[in-house]
């Protein structure tokens, strides 16, 4: 072997271990984080979220809805969140971001059959509809559903009934919205990924 080929395994091998540590079990230094547990990922939809918020507030006319949207109540009894199994918290943010996503939908139906809707709030509905496709996505990833879930067992007490509010524009659906993902939503995340860490 040359001067040439040589070079080339120096300069290779530690490259070839850093990606063979993992497969062997050994943490490689400095490695990334697992995408459905790395925090940066939920932020930016919760940015979204807040920008949707920010940019609704206030808004009058243009962000009434023509019916009332049944959405979750999103306040956190921690003393209850606490006292329950990951399975039940499971099914509580599944209904929540269920509820929350049939409520965007259609607010984004209502919207578009409206007379005229301004093309910042469609542009926001939009990314609403894709943000909350994404976490259901990255909830699915984490292998933590809801009840009668082939992947998880149905917990053994079921979760309080689940609290809901009436959002009568956008600028309230928005609010829910962010108010769910900074709340339960993160809440849930930040358990369920230090339990499959453990």
């Amino acid at each position: 072997m040359g001067v040439h080929g040589t070079t080339f395994l120096v300069v290779l091998s530690p490259l070839l271990l850093l990606l063979l540590l993992p497969h062997l079990g050994v943490p490689a230094r400095g490695s990334p984080l697992r995408p459905d547990c790395d925090s940066r990922v939920l932020e930016r939809y919760i940015r979204e979220a807040k920008e949707a918020e920010n940019v609704t507030e206030g808004c009058a006319e243009d962000c009434a809805l023509s019916e009332n949207i049944t959405v979750p109540d999103t306040r956190v009894n921690f003393n209850t969140w606490k006292r329950m199994e990951v399975e039940q918290q499971a099914e509580d943010v599944w209904q929540g971001l269920s509820l929350l996503s049939e409520a965007i939908l259609r607010a984004r139906t209502l919207m578009a059959n409206a007379s005229r809707t301004p093309d910042l709030l469609q542009y926001h509905l939009d990314k609403a509809v894709s943000g909350l496709r994404s976490l259901t996505a990255l909830l699915r990833s984490l292998r933590v559903q809801g009840k009668g879930s082939p992947v998880t067992p149905t917990p053994t007490a079921s979760p309080p009934p689940l609290r809901t509010l009436a959002a009568v524009s956008l600028a309230k659906l928005f609010r829910v919205n962010s108010y769910f993902l900074q709340g339960k939503l993160k809440l849930f995340l930040g358990e369920a990924c230090r339990k499959g860490d453990r």
